[in-house]
């Protein structure tokens, strides 16, 4: 069993969902017209790295043969 697999997919589905609602946080912050630039970074910061990792399970996957 390949537990390298496991690990990157779940770490990446954690991680862009954590992006998505950091993403709402900013936006409500954006609405609320307050301070949104930091937050939003880190929002977009979070989601690419999920797509990174997701990704990489896919290519950990394909090649498992």
């Amino acid at each position: 069993m390949n537990f390298r697999w496991y690990f990157f997919s779940i770490t990446g589905l954690l991680l862009l969902s954590t992006g998505l609602c950091v993403f709402g946080e900013a936006l409500t912050k954006k609405i609320n017209q307050e301070n949104y630039f930091i937050i939003g970074t880190l929002a977009l910061i979070i989601f690419n790295s999920g797509i990174c990792f997701v990704g990489e399970a896919i290519f950990i996957r394909r090649n498992r043969t």
